[in-house]
């Protein structure tokens, strides 16, 4: 199978699992609440409001109807409007989602950073101190609850030292015109380096507290496919030759060790998405996270039901991505049926 067809196959499973994920999202609906007018419509709205709901998303009609509009309404991004917040939900999703991808992408690039060159490290050194010291801190940080590690970065590096422990930037300075939604991008754009500098540094603790959670499994994954490789015949060879371990573990065996890794990226991207929601509360980041607590909190179904379906189609675009640079750097995996 070439690779235009293996990412054609890829994409149209990818586009199945989002399909059913937004029917088990209107199933699972109707099951919590057997007239989702009343969910949709807000929990203090009146009965003119309620009729107005049950009427705009066809809650009269028969299920199959209903799940029609549904879907409509979900792939062209008409999730209503907040019962809560009383804006278009499309809208809140577009203010808060860029924040988020912000945070996350950057959280990944270091998570990505320190998972490849521990692992490399802890390969090379097998079985000795460094190697120990590698795992134990990546299992620590592993086990511990992502809201702890979030505290305790607070309590050492901002009520001890000099980083702002939350926010997104500082309080007194205006948010740039939304450009991109991305708002350190926006920032640069504008010119604005103040709030540009302030954006960045506000940044810090809660990547490196999604950087922290997220790293191990790289780590692992990187360790494991290293020792394998330090042990081929091209790199036994290169040592022979006098180019010594170092520059035999970083230079010839580090390229290679990748491609396993890159697949666990995407499953780890997942990780730091869903881990973002607990980190962003805990450091006054207003992304998605604040967007899912308030509507969690607030009773905002629609938000909450949206903010789900956004969350779980960014997940499987990106393992999709994944399995397309997968196969691009092992053309083993779309040729063989079985391993794809």
């Amino acid at each position: 199978m070439g690779l235009l067809g293996y990412t054609v196959r890829r994409a149209f499973n990818s586009v199945l699992l989002i399909v059913g994920t937004v029917i088990l999202t209107f199933v699972l609906t109707h099951i919590v609440a057997p007239n989702p007018a009343h969910v949709w419509a807000g929990p203090h709205a009146s009965a003119t409001v309620i009729q107005g709901v049950i009427k705009r998303y066809h809650l009269d009609a028969p299920w199959y109807v209903q799940l029609y509009y549904y879907l409509i309404d979900t792939f062209t991004l008409d999730f209503g409007v907040s019962p809560y917040f009383g804006q278009p939900v499309s809208t809140l999703i577009e203010t808060f989602y860029p924040r988020t991808l912000e945070l996350d992408f950057l959280a990944m690039s270091l998570t990505i950073v320190i998972g490849v060159f521990t692992g490399a490290f802890a390969a090379a050194h097998q079985d000795r101190i460094g190697d120990h010291a590698v795992r134990g801190f990546y299992l620590l940080t592993w086990s511990i609850p992502p809201f702890l590690v979030a505290i305790i970065l607070q309590y050492f590096l901002a009520y001890k030292w000099i980083l702002p422990p939350g926010q997104m930037a500082d309080p007194a300075l205006a948010l740039p015109k939304p450009i991109t939604g991305l708002i350190t991008v926006d920032a640069l754009i504008e010119g604005n380096w103040v709030f540009f500098y302030s954006s960045l540094v506000h940044l810090i603790l809660p990547v490196i507290a999604l950087a922290l959670i997220s790293f191990g499994i790289i780590t692992r994954i990187m360790r494991s496919s290293m020792l394998d490789v330090l042990k081929t015949d091209y790199v036994r060879t290169a040592i022979m030759k006098g180019v010594g371990n170092r520059r035999a573990v970083y230079l010839h065996a580090l390229k290679n060790s990748l491609i396993p890794v890159i697949t666990v990226i995407a499953l780890t991207f997942a990780y730091t998405i869903a881990g973002s929601v607990v980190i962003e509360d805990i450091f006054s980041y207003t992304g998605m996270g604040y967007l899912i607590t308030q509507s969690l909190e607030n009773f905002d179904y629609p938000t909450l039901i949206a903010s789900t379906i956004v969350i779980t189609i960014s997940v499987v675009v990106i393992n999709l991505v994944a399995d397309i640079l997968y196969a691009i750097v092992d053309p083993r995996v779309r040729l063989g049926g079985g391993q794809s």
